[in-house]
């Protein structure tokens, strides 16, 4: 096998584990030795074993004198874990082969160099854009401190999310609903409005029949006007967290939180959407997933805080100025403050249009590579 195939063996295992390893990065490592692979191995979850702890251990003494592939630079510091970079010098390793370099720039390359200085060949860039792919949420949040803002749409093909009667369901077809609940199993929370929550008293988990982890529920409630028998609020389901304004009944507030529910009152008497973004970065969301409703899109256009679209268009024309379009709020004025997006990738499922676009200038190849998941 030639040193690509051995990558892209690293690449598929890392890739089975996206949504799961959040804050950190999804990992995939190979050892290699005398032309066979005697050892394997992941990253599966923050606070365990890095992919190439896994392999080696497989591996054992026939590491020695091999080489490893790994899709993402090894950590050469201190984290939930030791530094990979002194694991793989003890290891008798010759040689190490990486697809990316460490996004963090105070970091990055000082694992290749104490691999290097302890006598070990290391080579960079292998199946790079490939690799690059796997981790966009974790590059984005290393560099920002914010998470990645993926705004969802799904709409007819002239923008509208319900009827002027307000109908709703179902203007996308089945194919495109289960493709927005994989969006939600890969990103560590989902963003909604207020008015989305008291029109549909939506659960926003997972659907049966799609492994993994419900995301953070997240809610722009203002003047908490959330009822308090709402399904969020008392299934348990996952963490829920209701954002307000200040000027908020407090005895309320203390009412609907529990365990598993938080009000947390921003500092003014609006939710601005920036201050937003670096709560959730504090608190180590690195991806987040806004589902609407059109007030909501509306904010985040509005202060350009978004990193990805994805439109699902369904062939159907809806019309009138009172059905709800996909976008609401004020809008933007001048033709020229409105962002440009690239179009990254046109699929269809089943009879609609799955659109995938990135604002202009934005990361090249952002978009998640997921067609073996």
């Amino acid at each position: 096998m030639e040193k690509e195939e051995y990558m892209k063996l690293a690449i598929d295992l890392a890739r089975a584990t996206i949504g799961q390893t959040s804050p950190n990065p999804a990992v995939g490592a190979v050892v290699v030795n005398q032309g066979e692979i005697v050892g394997t191995g992941a990253h599966l979850k923050a606070g365990e074993a890095h992919a190439e702890v896994n392999a080696l251990r497989m591996a054992g003494k026939r590491a020695d004198g091999g080489t490893i592939y790994v899709t993402l630079e090894p950590c050469s510091h201190f984290g939930r874990t030791p530094p990979c970079a002194d694991l793989i010098i003890r290891s008798g390793l010759r040689k190490v082969v990486i697809a990316s370099r460490d996004p963090n720039p105070l970091v990055s390359g000082r694992g290749i160099e104490r691999m290097r200085q302890a006598g070990i060949i290391v080579e960079t860039g292998v199946l790079q854009k490939e690799a690059d792919q796997l981790n966009p949420f974790f590059f984005h949040f290393i560099r920002h401190r914010t998470p990645y803002v993926t705004l969802k749409i799904a709409s007819s093909l002239d923008g509208k999310t319900a009827t002027a009667g307000k109908e709703s369901q179902w203007i996308t077809g089945e194919e495109s609903r289960r493709d927005g609940h994989r969006l939600r199993k890969i990103h560590d929370a989902i963003l909604v409005g207020i008015g989305t929550v008291l029109a549909d008293d939506p659960s926003l988990t997972v659907c049966s029949g799609i492994e993994g982890r419900n995301p953070v529920r997240i809610v722009l409630d203002t003047h908490l006007r959330i009822r308090e028998d709402a399904r969020i609020l008392n299934d348990g389901a996952a963490p829920t967290w209701i954002f307000t304004g200040k000027g908020i009944d407090r005895n309320k507030a203390f009412r609907i939180q529990n365990d598993d529910v938080a009000v947390i009152r921003m500092p003014a008497e609006t939710i601005k959407i920036r201050q937003l973004l670096e709560y959730l970065g504090k608190k180590e969301i690195t991806s987040l997933l806004v589902e609407g409703g059109a007030t909501v899109h509306g904010s985040f256009v509005l202060a350009h805080a978004y990193n990805r679209v994805i439109a699902y268009l369904a062939p159907k024309l809806i019309g009138g100025i009172d059905a709800l379009p996909s976008v609401g709020g004020a809008g933007i004025e001048k033709l020229a403050d409105a962002q440009e997006l690239s179009f990254e990738n046109v699929e269809k499922l089943g009879r609609d249009l799955k659109i995938t676009l990135i604002p202009k200038g934005g990361c090249a190849g952002c978009s998640l590579d997921l067609s073996k998941k």
